[in-house]
C-alpha cells in the first residue's frame, strides 16, 4: 500500500515536472479528426508497429523522433540486451530496460512531446529547480523534502521547441544523472 502511495505521488509530481499543468493543457490544440475509412476520404492511419513491445501500444514514431532509442543506448550505456521494449500513449513514449533486482515498470526513459500554441522557454515547476546545460534544462534539486525521493529516482530534461515541448524523465538506475545530462544533447 505504501509503495502504491509513493508511486501515485511520484506520478503526480512527475506530471508536474513534465509540464502537465492546466495552463499547458489549455494551450494544447485539439487533435484533428481522422477521416473514417471508406467515408470518401483516406483510410484511417495505420497503427504504429514496433520490434519490441512492452505495453499495450507501440510508440508513435513522431514522438520517438524527439529522442531515439539509439541515443539512449549511447548516452546511458544500454543495449538491445537490456532493452525490454517500448510502450506508447498519446504524445508519450517509454523505453523500458532491464535492471537487475528492479521492477521493469519503473526502469524507463520516458519522452513526452505535446504540441503547444505557447511554449515556455524554460520549465516553470513548483516541485523542482532546473539548471541549463547546453540546449536543455536538467532537474537540479527538489524544492521540498516530499519531492526529494523523486529527484533521486529520476532525472528530468526539458527542451522548448517551436510549437512543442519535449520533456524526458529518466530513471537514475537506467541512466545516471550525468548520463541523462549527456542524453539532453540528442533531444530534438
Amino acid at each position: 500500500m505504501a509503495h502504491r502511495k509513493i508511486l501515485l505521488g511520484s506520478t503526480l509530481v512527475l506530471a508536474a515536472v513534465m509540464g502537465l499543468t492546466a495552463a499547458y493543457a489549455q494551450n494544447k490544440p485539439a487533435a484533428p479528426a481522422a477521416p473514417a475509412a471508406g467515408a470518401g476520404g483516406a483510410p484511417a492511419p495505420a497503427k504504429p508497429t514496433c520490434a519490441k513491445q512492452y505495453g499495450k501500444n507501440c510508440c508513435d514514431p513522431a514522438v520517438m523522433e524527439h529522442l531515439a532509442k539509439d541515443a539512449i543506448y549511447k548516452a546511458c550505456g544500454e543495449s538491445d540486451a537490456t532493452f525490454l521494449g517500448e510502450s506508447g500513449q498519446k504524445d508519450t513514449c517509454k523505453y523500458h530496460f532491464k535492471v537487475e533486482g528492479e521492477k521493469a515498470d519503473e526502469m524507463y526513459v520516458q519522452v513526452y512531446a505535446p504540441a503547444q500554441k505557447e511554449v515556455p522557454a524554460s520549465p516553470n515547476d513548483p516541485f523542482f529547480s532546473y539548471k541549463k546545460v547546453g540546449k536543455v534544462y536538467v532537474t537540479d534539486k527538489a524544492k521540498s523534502p516530499k519531492s526529494a525521493p523523486i529527484a533521486a529516482a529520476q532525472t528530468g530534461l526539458y527542451l522548448a521547441g517551436k510549437g512543442y515541448v519535449v520533456s524526458v524523465a529518466a530513471s537514475t538506475k537506467v541512466c545516471t544523472k550525468q548520463e541523462a545530462t549527456k542524453l539532453g544533447a540528442s533531444m530534438k
